[in-house]
């Protein structure tokens, strides 16, 4: 009893700590496609070639981030996929990213990628949506919202990826606080990620399961993507991380509600 009570307190205090809602199950066990939502294909890419589409996507941010350095040596297409590292060179830590801002600015839709997860901890893969203007004031219809579509924080569990959104970027920023999913394996091959951004609410899948549903901070304004690993702000959370370590994309597609729906 002593065990279990001990158990149940240290994940409270790691959601807590990562102000993260307790992981749940899907909605339920019906999968969705975009079709059946009743979108079609607006936008895509499947990395084919051997360098980044630069009709599409730019690095993103290059330079310092958290501990290490955003470069595109980090960023690789090769064999069909986009491969954003986390790399040692040196006493610096290298990490990939990259946007599609200035290239594909677009607000609604169904959002998704196939993609594989980290290995490490202390590191993470993440596909998020950002405002160019979420500085600038508090409104998220006006000055938009960070939609992160889903981050993997292999600390809180093999089996769960999170979610959240952010708005108001300053000294009142506001959160939904993170969602957890718990989906058996998820940590291991490709699986799908996607989100519904409609102008009523924002809807989480993975692997066509509807996990979330959240009506706060929704966002009225064009946006764009981003594939990132990202790093930490604290070395002790690095003291896991096995490097190299790759977040590998096999594509990246957005959808748009067809006529009439």
């Amino acid at each position: 009893m002593k065990i279990l009570f001990r158990t149940l307190i240290a994940l409270l205090a790691t959601n807590l700590c990562f102000a993260q809602r307790p992981a749940q199950p899907p909605m339920s066990q019906e999968r969705f496609t975009p079709k059946k939502l009743g979108y079609k294909l607006f936008w895509e890419d499947n990395f084919k070639g051997n360098q980044l589409d630069p009709k599409k996507w730019a690095v993103r941010g290059v330079g310092p981030r958290a501990l290490g350095f955003v470069s595109p040596e980090a960023v690789e297409v090769k064999d069909g996929f986009l491969k954003l590292h986390a790399l040692q060179k040196g006493d610096s830590i290298l990490i990939g990213a990259v946007g599609t801002q200035g290239l594909l600015m677009t607000k609604y839709g169904y959002f998704e990628c196939r993609a594989q997860l980290q290995k490490s901890p202390g590191v993470w893969a993440a596909f998020w949506i950002q405002s160019p203007d979420i500085s600038k004031g508090e409104d998220p219809a006006v000055y938009g919202a960070e939609i992160d579509i889903f981050e993997f924080f292999k600390k809180l569990g093999l089996d769960i990826v999170s979610h959240n959104v952010h708005w108001a970027y300053g000294p009142n920023q506001k959160t939904t606080r993170g969602m957890q999913s718990y989906l058996k394996n998820v940590s291991e091959g490709f699986h799908t990620f996607a989100l519904e951004w409609t102008p009523e609410k924002y809807t989480f899948f993975i692997d066509g399961y509807k996990f979330y549903e959240v009506t706060m901070g929704i966002s009225r304004i064009e946006e764009y993507l981003i594939l990132s690993m990202e790093l930490p702000s604290e070395k002790n959370d690095l003291r896991n991380t096995v490097y190299p370590d790759v977040f590998v994309v096999d594509y990246v597609k957005v959808y748009k509600k067809k006529q009439g729906n």
